[in-house]
């Protein structure tokens, strides 16, 4: 699996970017995006299952929307509001799917992802 990310740039705070990830093949069952910044660990960001159930990090909840285009495998990553605190370089991953009892999980540790893009930068000024 190739995963190609698109879309970063820099803005200023208060605007919005669109990052896209193609994959070569079909993914796994869960995709996410990562983000990682000088010096700071990576974090999880977003995830998304193979049935749309989305996942957010507390600090991008009600700014970023993650979807998904399976048919042309394709994730995405709407951010809106950008701060930033936003600023790093941001990857997609993908992953197997968890099963807890009987629900489906998608974490969102770096473990738990097989597969990574080479990232995309977002710059955000204040």
């Amino acid at each position: 699996v190739q995963l190609a990310e698109s879309g970063g740039g820099a803005v200023q705070s208060g605007g919005s970017l669109t990052l896209s990830c193609a994959a070569s093949v079909d993914t796994f069952n869960c995709m996410a995006w990562f983000r990682q910044a000088p010096g700071k660990e990576r974090e999880g960001v977003a995830t998304i299952s193979d049935y749309g159930t989305a996942t957010y990090a507390d600090s991008v909840k009600g700014r970023f929307t993650i979807s998904q285009d399976n048919g042309a495998n394709t994730l995405y990553l709407q951010m809106n509001n950008l701060k930033p605190e936003d600023t790093a370089m941001y990857y997609c991953a993908t992953g197997p799917v968890h099963w807890v009892g009987i629900a489906r999980r998608c974490y969102n540790t770096t473990s738990d992802f097989n597969y990574w893009g080479q990232g995309t930068q977002v710059t955000v000024s204040s």
